[in-house]
């Protein structure tokens, strides 16, 4: 993913988590911020220390989770900023598993408009 669709720095995180509206499920928490002035939507991605105590896990679940994002980027809204915060329930998943959760919550957060169909499995 370009770093362009990333939110990079400590004042963006902050800024969508204070002023955003959040939206969990089991494995993941959705923050997201109306930003009218994108040009298309930014990501900023978290899986803490609690989700996984090695980085091996936890960059393995980041890649997953980019990888569902780009998968999707085209049903995603183009005007917002969101974060995608991994739960400890997600530390086992396989890409599979992450793109179901993921897709769901972004589903009830209103960033996409439907879950799309399973059509690959991994």
């Amino acid at each position: 993913m370009r770093k362009s669709y990333r939110v990079k720095t400590e004042n963006d995180f902050q800024r969508v988590f204070k002023a955003g509206n959040s939206v969990a499920n089991r494995a993941f928490v959705i923050y997201q911020i109306d930003r009218m002035e994108n040009q298309h939507f930014r990501v900023g991605i978290s899986v803490g220390k609690k989700v996984a105590h090695t980085a091996v896990v936890r960059n393995r679940l980041k890649r997953y989770i980019r990888a569902v994002i780009s998968e999707n980027k085209t049903a995603i809204e183009p005007k917002i900023d969101f974060l995608v915060i991994a739960r400890p329930y997600a530390r086992n998943f396989k890409k599979a598993d992450v793109q179901k959760h993921l897709l769901h919550v972004l589903y009830l957060a209103n960033i996409i408009e439907e879950i799309p169909s399973e059509n690959e499995e991994d």
